[in-house]
């Protein structure tokens, strides 16, 4: 009789608990991923997708993205994130913090799993980041915050810089307004002239630098912007034909030909959205996930810019460098 009993609680057991799983992996369907970002950026993409085959998904098999780029012009990330929601897809991916609050004001109801976004309580995306609350959680990348110490960067390589350029994109109002407010404030400290030129466009970037070398400035920081990311190896080549010292907080920056480089790694940010899609399609609330700040942060050297530039890289900042491009 004590047999009988415990196999019957067994299979109670089994049978109430498949609902619980299967409900949360929406049986018969394939999960389907919103994907929004104000403009492609392949090499970080790769990071995302590399890190959902890790977790058991075969892209266009065992789930699919829906990639949907503005393409350099962030009024129309609105329209592209109700089209997301419009597909009935399970997680909306959105990149940086427009992409985001975009995605927000598309849907209440739709996991949102923010990536590299500067300041997401602050912006009113999540209400903290140990309880997110809502439909929004995902990863911080706190790059407002290092503007500052990329000026002390660009000090420290040329220890007489007083006049600096500062390129920055007026379309992304939120993060670049934050930038911007940050590198007149580090500035100010080290009795530095800031310059602020912009370039919302991919085609304004040449009246941009034209703006720039009318300045004659002692060096230029590029605020991190998607915009710039595809452009990255022209803004090296420009600076470099005139001649301009160069700072700014990607890796991929000082590998386009930027003198310096220093900022969080995206690369951990993209793994890490990953995981949170992983999570939600298993059933877990976005608001119970807390959000992930990024903690690996990044200097990069290009000493080849340098040796063009005919500037001499000081022994403490290639000590401290992570890379040194020869």
């Amino acid at each position: 009789m004590t047999i009988r009993w415990l196999l019957a609680a067994l299979l109670l057991l089994g049978v109430l608990s498949v609902p619980l799983v299967t409900a949360a992996q929406r049986p018969g369907k394939t999960p389907r991923i919103g994907y929004l970002t104000p403009v492609a950026q392949p090499s970080r993409e790769e990071h995302f997708r590399r890190a959902l085959r890790q977790l058991g998904y075969t892209e266009g098999r065992s789930i699919h993205v829906e990639y949907r780029s503005a393409e350099g012009r962030f009024e129309r990330l609105p329209a592209l994130a109700t089209e997301l929601v419009a597909l009935d897809v399970d997680v909306i991916v959105a990149v940086v913090t427009q992409a985001a609050l975009a995605a927000k004001a598309a849907t209440g109801s739709v996991p949102i799993v923010m990536l590299a976004v500067a300041d997401p309580v602050g912006v009113g995306l999540v209400a903290s980041l140990a309880r997110p609350g809502g439909n929004v959680t995902g990863t911080s990348s706190v790059a407002a915050d290092v503007v500052g110490k990329q000026l002390e960067l660009l000090r420290d390589v040329l220890p007489a810089v007083t006049r600096v350029a500062a390129l920055w994109n007026p379309a992304n109002v939120t993060f670049q307004q934050r930038q911007l407010a940050e590198a007149k404030a580090a500035a100010a400290k080290l009795r530095m002239q800031l310059h602020p030129v912009e370039a919302p466009t991919a085609a304004d970037l040449d009246r941009a630098f034209a703006t720039i070398v009318d300045l004659r400035p002692d060096g230029l920081i590029v605020l991190g912007d998607p915009l710039f990311f595809p452009l990255n190896a022209r803004i090296g080549a420009l600076a470099i034909s005139h001649r301009l010292p160069t700072v700014s907080g990607s890796r991929e920056f000082a590998e386009g030909g930027g003198l310096v480089a220093y900022g969080p790694s995206y690369f951990e940010a993209y793994r890490g959205a990953a995981g949170y899609v992983d999570r939600i399609l298993k059933g877990v609330r976005p608001g119970d996930l807390p959000v992930e700040q990024t903690t690996t942060f990044e200097l990069v050297v290009n000493a080849r810019t340098a040796r063009t530039l005919g500037v001499t890289i000081p022994a403490p900042v290639l000590a401290r460098a992570d890379h040194v491009i020869q």
